[in-house]
């Protein structure tokens, strides 16, 4: 009989709805917490077969690679093996993977949405559908039981199988390929509900949107997302040669963030000296924002996500009335506020988290559609994982979204 390590290593898989008992996966230890590319080791785990009833299992023909998992490696600023630990998981062990596109093997018993061989991407947000908020038909993002798949969830995508809830398994566009389709979920769907969940500030015809990381996951997604509702996205990115990457996604205009060096939490503002010094950068950069644009305008809504180094400028230069909206801290989660900015000229800081079905579920037709291009940069192979997350942890990883082959058995394949 063939093995499970036979299958993978020959580029086979089971037949549809066959679930063998063992699979490989990548898998983060407590003991080995750190650099990812140390932290992350193939082991052979037990293939999680028992379903809830609304759960589903998916065969991972591709995963995506974000963030996320580069905190669950370091075990910061949250470690996710003990968190689980306190609700019950007892497995000691973290797979995570938070993208993935694949083919669905096994459902639970009240699942309608999808049927065993259906080709599907998968959104990793999660939560208790029994949740009295969630039933009171009240976002699910709001929640307490919510939980984001493959992060603070176990069993994600950086395994030959995954299991999820059914609600997250959304139609794979036929036109892509597995890793193309594994890339942008998370991304997307994140950016999708910073720029159009917030009202009034929806991102829509004629509004300036300042997107920091244009060329990363996020920044690409929002750049095609405002450009398709008519905003005017200028993009923040870390050098010259990525200009050209986000002007075909549809920028106005870029900016070079090395050219200013007043990033960080600025000087107390009774350290007058210190702190002009600081808003004198942040003017220069606003004064660079106009010169892209062409004319003297402020952005309505300024996508952040690195945080610490970048929320002060942001609220600085966002227009007066406009919106600051946050989804991360890349760059530390300390961030300062200059009060009288907020206040006085009325701008909102809004924090945002993933999506909810229908945002999800929304970006995934556009993607559908071909009004989104996924981005991928680079593909890696399923052995490769720590390595990606390495490179995404030292800011070197390649412009776009990157993504590892898991069961496909070689790039450029969109079906069996």
């Amino acid at each position: 009989m063939v093995s499970v390590k036979d299958l993978y290593e020959i580029g086979e898989i089971p037949a549809i709805g066959e679930v063998p008992r063992y699979m490989y996966a990548q898998v983060i230890r407590p003991e080995r917490f750190g650099e990812p590319v140390n932290a992350f080791q193939t082991e052979k785990v037990e293939t999680p077969a028992d379903l809830k009833p609304n759960e589903a299992l998916v065969l991972v023909m591709a995963a995506g690679i974000n963030y996320n998992n580069v905190w669950a490696a370091l075990g910061i600023p949250l470690n996710v093996i003990k968190a689980r630990e306190r609700e019950g998981d007892t497995t000691g062990f973290h797979i995570g993977g938070s993208d993935a596109s694949g083919i669905v093997y096994k459902t639970g018993s009240a699942v309608t949405n999808v049927k065993v061989g259906d080709r599907v991407v998968i959104h990793c947000g999660m939560w208790d559908e029994d949740d009295p908020l969630v039933k009171a038909g009240n976002d699910p993002m709001f929640s307490p039981s919510f939980r984001i798949w493959g992060y603070e969830s176990n069993w994600g995508s950086f395994a030959q199988f995954t299991k999820v809830q059914a609600h997250q398994c959304l139609p794979k566009a036929p036109r892509l390929t597995w890793e193309e389709a594994a890339a942008p979920m998370l991304v997307g769907a994140t950016a999708y509900r910073m720029l159009r969940a917030w009202p009034p500030h929806t991102a829509g015809k004629g509004d300036v949107v300042l997107v920091w990381g244009g060329s990363g996951g996020l920044g690409s997604m929002a750049i095609q997302i405002a450009r398709e509702f008519g905003a005017i996205p200028v993009a923040v990115v870390s050098s010259e040669e990525k200009f050209e990457f986000c002007l075909k996604l549809g920028a106005k205009g870029c900016i070079n963030r090395k050219e200013f060096d007043h990033w960080g939490m600025p000087p107390h503002w009774t350290d007058t000296e210190a702190y002009n010094r600081w808003v004198q950068g942040a003017r220069a950069f606003g004064g660079k924002l106009w010169e892209v644009l062409g004319e003297r305008r402020n952005p309505r809504i300024v996508f952040d996500h690195p945080g610490e180094d970048t929320i002060p400028t942001s609220i600085f230069v966002c227009d007066t009335g406009g919106m600051v909206v946050i989804c991360a801290g890349t760059s530390g989660y300390s961030a300062v506020v200059d009060l009288r900015y907020l206040w006085m000229r009325q701008k909102r800081l809004q924090g945002s988290h993933f999506a909810n079905d229908e945002q999800a579920g929304a970006f995934n037709q556009m993607v559908i559609d071909g009004r989104i291009d996924p981005c991928l940069g680079e593909t890696y192979t399923f052995e490769q994982i720590g390595h990606c997350h390495q490179l995404m942890s030292q800011g070197k990883q390649p412009p776009g979204v990157m993504a590892a082959l898991v069961s496909a058995p070689r790039a450029g394949l969109r079906d069996l």
